[in-house]
């Protein structure tokens, strides 16, 4: 069997993410390739140096310089990313032509499918959040997702069935092909995630997300760790680049990190920073972290996920506009009851060998 699986070049969440369905197939002994976008492939020739990349048209999605205008932008920008999506379909159907797949795993490309191939569309997100004065527009939102979501064969969710789950509203809207495959996590298959690791870091930072807010979240987490006694690192999420940034004596940078690495940096140290964004909240419950979100401003379902999992003192909340080195240790202080939440089991597992075994019927 033949698999090709795409993410949304939207950070590199989406791409990590897929690395265990990409495990999972593998260990069928099916053939995978990727087609990826902008950092995507760097992420993944780490992983799977092996794998064929295919290079296809990214959405290149860019946040304004004011998080808050993001709306706008998507309006202004909504014609160029409709034709993104035609493109990314007529590219599906002559790459399943020309290669033969018998799987597309989309990750979040909304028109990533093919009328050949079984088409699975991966999503967190079935119902759009919306910025609160727009909030009038979320039904309208679900109801254009579900029908871009009807023409795939099947949607994949990296959730517990059971509401709240750890997406809450967003990963919960009825919806006939939806099959719940558990969080998912690069992180999963590591044999050393219950090693106790002595905390060599007071603060890791974990950047990820589009420019510019990317490189403002790191001058800003920068400026706080030069006034905070200790040792902190930044993994920067910069995957293939070579350059690093002037840094305070404490901090220790690092452009990317591959999966053991990255898992042994954050487990060793006291806290964790980092965007709430939905793979990263799935990475930090399998490494265990003490996380402190810090949520890219105007991108709602961020700021939804971090006030949710606040108020539920799983993780600690600082707004990207009052990181200071005072915030930071504050947000360090509170209580948390931890991650209260299972390992994904074999949900992913039985959703793969369900379309292994439809397709071997056909």
């Amino acid at each position: 069997m033949k698999v090709l699986v795409s993410p949304l070049d939207w950070g590199l969440g989406h791409a990590t993410r897929t690395i265990p369905i990409i495990e999972e197939f593998l260990l069928r002994g099916c053939t995978v390739e990727l087609a990826v976008s902008g950092r995507v492939g760097a992420l993944y020739k780490g992983q799977f140096p092996d794998l064929k990349q295919i290079e296809i048209p990214g959405y290149d999605i860019r946040y304004p310089s004011c998080g808050f205008a993001m709306p706008f932008w998507l309006l202004r920008n909504g014609h160029r990313l409709m034709n993104v999506m035609r493109q990314e379909e007529k590219n599906a159907e002559e790459l399943v032509e020309k290669n033969g797949y018998d799987v597309i795993v989309s990750d979040n490309r909304f028109g990533f499918r093919s009328k050949k191939a079984y088409s699975i569309y991966m999503t967190h997100q079935l119902d759009i959040a919306f910025p609160g004065p727009f909030a009038t527009f979320e039904k309208v939102g679900i109801a254009w997702h579900a029908k871009k979501m009807s023409r795939f064969d099947a949607v994949w969710v990296p959730d517990f069935a059971e509401y709240p789950g750890m997406a809450g509203k967003l990963s919960h809207v009825p919806f006939a092909n939806v099959e719940y495959v558990g969080p998912l996590s690069r992180f999963a298959s590591l044999q050393f995630l219950n090693q106790e690791w002595q905390k060599k870091y007071r603060f890791v930072a974990i950047l990820s997300g589009p420019e510019p807010l990317r490189s403002s979240f790191e001058n800003s987490i920068l400026k706080a760790f030069e006034k905070i006694p200790g040792n902190h690192a930044l993994i920067r999420g910069l995957p293939g680049d070579s350059k690093f940034p002037q840094a305070p004596s404490n901090v220790t940078l690092f452009n990317h990190l591959e999966t053991a690495d990255f898992a042994k940096i954050v487990q060793s140290a006291e806290h964790c920073i980092s965007r709430p964004g939905y793979s990263t909240v799935m990475d930090m419950v399998y490494l265990g972290a003490d996380c402190i979100f810090v949520p890219t401003p105007g991108q709602t379902e961020q700021v939804y996920l971090g006030k949710m999992l606040h108020r539920a003192q799983t993780a600690g909340l600082v707004l990207q506009s009052k990181i200071s080195a005072k915030s930071l240790e504050l947000a360090a202080k509170e209580n948390r009851r931890g991650w209260n939440f299972a390992t994904s089991g074999n949900a992913l597992s039985k959703a793969i060998d369900r379309v292994m075994a439809k397709l071997s019927h056909l």
